[in-house]
């Protein structure tokens, strides 16, 4: 049966293979009338207590049902309301406990333990044990699912010890393990998914058990994906969720979302929205808009295996060309944060080194540094001789499109020729993975967890390495960090890692972008947690949210 409640109810090779799915980064209901049938809650409910369906809009189809081999945004919003992480983040962008309560390492770093909540259950009445969370990570390190198995290379066994605690041994000491699959990984059920022939071919798409605040009841595609919430979900204040339902309603475009949003259609957009609708929407007391930071951010690489960029006064020069300001303000309407220039950002404040600072926007100081570096322009058209480069970005993205132009224009001030290269995204990441480009323009969704993610940024082998970074400094500090078992012993290598970064111009972070979200103001409750894929729609957030009185 379900229980659900209807009415009131090495560091390279183990880094490859969760980097380009980690880092990368339709049609409207037939019957627009049928909300009223989903609840129609806005309006009529708005008084209670709790209870209520809260409609949410998409504007993509649930590809896979299966949470360990899934990667759309729909999927993982769908999924993660089922299949519970053992962490989760807060608004510091550290992993805190979910359905884990602790954590941590043997002394030599060899081995690890998990120890999990005792009180949840599966909609079936099985309950959630270790077995399972010992099955889930077995699973995804001998069929290779996901992004998740590229994360636990160093991972030789995994025992449920007991029904609350699994132990880990370790082929290396790995200080980003845990934290990996406690936020990455989602549990599911041993007794259902060990009944496939793999985990990989198990489409998991009907009788759907869940532990989480929502069990999928209804599918139709194309139009909504219903979730009624559940008896027991002990992480929720009360022990269960407040809302009755919650209905993914699929949507061909934001513009759509937004018009269902004002009728009244819609209670939420679950997709960030572009600067320009937050601006438009900014005015609406009927809205309440939710902001929540990036776990990426924003970049120029400067491809230095070719002249002159392999010069760090190039690259210098080509940093301090650029009003950052600027693109923040101009582009992206304010909803972006300075990053100090820095690949440890704002957003995981542990992490964060509060002495760094952005480059300074200075025309004149990019030019004596060219000159420095012996260019001149001998002809006094303002431009520097032999200093011309060619820019890459995905004309997909309307916002790097747009401060693209803001770059050439402003290197031009500094005598720094830019010729853009707007591509359509396929071909744009063919150039970027062949590394064929002088200058590339993109930004990174996550890179949370720095003691791992940077050896796939700047090892020499690293394979989102794309600027053809090679520093004997940095690699030795990685390996110092990679293996710290603690935030304390890994704080030091890898805050000198990024003021290297940062000095030798091995990649210009821009900006944190600042996700934004619309809601109507018939509800509140949400608790919204850094990146698009967690930010109000999270487990939590969906089990806390109640209509407003």
């Amino acid at each position: 049966m379900r229980n659900s409640r209807n009415t009131r109810a090495g560091l390279r090779g183990a880094a490859i293979v969760a980097a380009a799915a980690v880092m990368m980064a339709a049609c409207t209901p037939s019957d627009p009338d049928a909300a009223d049938d989903e609840g129609g809650t806005s309006g009529e409910d708005a008084g209670d207590a709790s209870g209520g369906d809260l409609r949410i809009g998409t504007t993509a189809d649930v590809v896979n049902f299966n949470p360990l081999v899934g990667n759309s945004r729909t999927d993982t919003w769908v999924t993660n309301l089922m299949y519970p992480s053992m962490m989760t983040l807060n608004s510091d962008g550290e992993k805190v406990p979910a359905l884990a309560t602790e954590w941590g390492y043997g002394e030599d770093g060899l081995t690890a333990w998990i120890e999990i909540r005792d009180d949840l259950e599966w909609t079936d009445g099985t309950a959630l044990t270790a077995e399972d969370v010992a099955f889930t990570v077995t699973a995804v390190k001998d069929e290779s699912l996901g992004t998740v198995s590229g994360m636990i290379g160093a991972m030789e066994d995994a025992e449920a010890v007991s029904d609350t605690r699994v132990e880990f041994t370790l082929s290396r000491p790995d200080g980003a393990f845990l934290n990996s699959i406690g936020f990455w990984m989602p549990i599911v059920p041993s007794h259902v998914f060990g009944e496939a022939p793999t985990v990989a071919d198990f489409a998991n798409d009907s009788d759907w058990v869940s532990a989480g605040p929502f069990v999928l009841t209804e599918v139709d595609r194309g139009q909504r994906y219903v979730l009624d919430a559940v008896d027991n979900y002990p992480l929720a204040e009360g022990g269960q969720a407040n809302l009755d339902r919650v209905i993914y309603r699929v949507y061909p475009d934001v513009n759509t979302q937004v018009l269902a949003l004002r009728s009244g259609e819609l209670d939420l957009i679950a997709n960030a929205l572009p600067p320009s609708v937050v601006k438009e929407l900014s005015g609406d007391d009927s809205l309440e808009l939710y902001s929540v930071p990036s776990l990426g951010w924003a970049h120029m690489q400067y491809n230095m295996r070719r002249e002159p960029l392999d010069q760090v006064e190039v690259r210098r020069a080509l940093a301090h060309a650029v009003d950052y300001e600027a693109i923040r303000q101009v582009v992206l309407g304010g909803n972006a944060v300075s990053a100090n220039s820095s690949v440890l950002t704002p957003t995981f404040a542990q992490w964060a080194d509060d002495t760094a600072e952005e480059y300074a926007f200075d025309p004149d100081l990019s030019r004596s540094l060219l000159e420095d570096a012996g260019f001149e322009d001998a002809n006094g058209d303002g431009m520097y001789d032999d200093v011309s480069f060619e820019m890459i970005y995905d004309t997909g993205d309307p916002i790097i499109s747009t401060w693209a132009e803001l770059v050439r224009d402003q290197s031009a001030e500094a005598g720094i020729e830019i010729e853009l290269s707007g591509l359509e995204r396929n071909t744009y990441l063919s150039r970027t993975q062949d590394r064929d480009f002088d200058i590339y323009a993109g930004s990174w969704a996550i890179i949370d967890e720095p003691q791992s993610n940077f050896v796939l940024l700047f090892d020499e082998e690293g394979f989102i390495n794309y600027a053809g970074v090679d520093d004997p400094d940095i690699d030795a500090l990685m390996e110092e960090a990679s293996s710290a078992l603690t935030v304390e012993d890994a704080r030091g290598p890898l805050q000198e890692i990024a003021r290297i970064v940062t000095d030798e111009v091995y990649d210009n972070v821009m900006y944190v972008e600042q996700f934004t979200f619309a809601a109507t103001d018939q509800w509140t409750g949400f608790d919204p947690k850094p990146s698009e894929l967690l930010s109000v729609v999270n487990p939590q957030s969906l089990a806390s949210v109640r209509p407003a009185e």
